[in-house]
């Protein structure tokens, strides 16, 4: 019987023989993938908002605010996952609770910076139209403070869909499983496949983020007009 001779036999790089053969192995680790990038990153949001507000609001929180996220960002993610593990063990949470840990530097940075960059006689004006704290934050200084805050939202996105891969090492990382995988046993075409399918996320994350950024700040399209 004649042995195949198929670009999954010769193992190539480009092999579309493995598109078709691993359709649902793809699909699945492209699902989990974008699970764990977008709850990592909407906890995150969720974190980062009030601390931002908290740094703002009161001096000398934002020096302590502002140094535990760098400090965490500092952390090589290997070590992050070594030192969550004792908390969340061998799970999808453990990948996640890194993640969010590391997107938080990032979302605090921006958010914190758009509210500081909110011209300070646009807050006396709504004082003076006897707005109070929350609905000053609300209606004023957040909608001023979304263009700075989607840039680290979208820098966040994309640093998550390139940290979820390395999740592979307790087996929940999305196609950073297909990628080890794939690497130790030297299948080029699972190793090409699930790298550009990530580079595929990132870009594609990136734009959508772009397009609600558009969406949500009609004011920036008119001034550039």
């Amino acid at each position: 019987m004649k042995a195949p001779d198929d670009c999954l036999a010769r193992n190539e790089w480009i092999c579309g023989a493995y598109l078709s053969t691993r359709r649902q192995v793809l699909s699945d680790a492209v699902l989990q993938h974008l699970e764990l990038t977008s709850l990592a990153v909407l906890i995150a949001l969720v974190l980062a908002l009030p601390l931002a507000v908290l740094a703002r609001r009161w001096r000398l929180a934002a020096g302590p605010v502002l140094a535990l996220t760098t400090v965490l960002y500092t952390i090589p993610s290997l070590a992050m996952f070594s030192l969550l593990l004792p908390v969340y063990g061998l799970s999808a949470a453990l990948v996640v609770a890194g993640l969010v840990l590391y997107s938080l530097t990032l979302l605090v940075r921006n958010i914190l910076a758009g509210l500081k960059a909110v011209p300070e006689e646009t807050r006396e004006a709504a004082r003076g139209m006897g707005y109070g704290p929350v609905r000053l934050l609300l209606t004023v200084e957040l909608p001023l403070a979304l263009p700075a805050a989607m840039a680290g939202l979208r820098i966040a996105a994309v640093s998550a869909v390139s940290l979820v891969t390395v999740g592979a090492i307790v087996g929940f990382g999305g196609l950073g499983n297909l990628i080890y995988s794939g690497m130790n046993t030297y299948f080029k075409a699972q190793v090409l496949t699930a790298s550009v399918l990530c580079v595929l996320i990132a870009v594609a994350a990136d734009l959508l983020l772009l397009g609600v950024q558009w969406l949500l700040t009609p004011w920036t399209r008119a001034a550039r007009s």
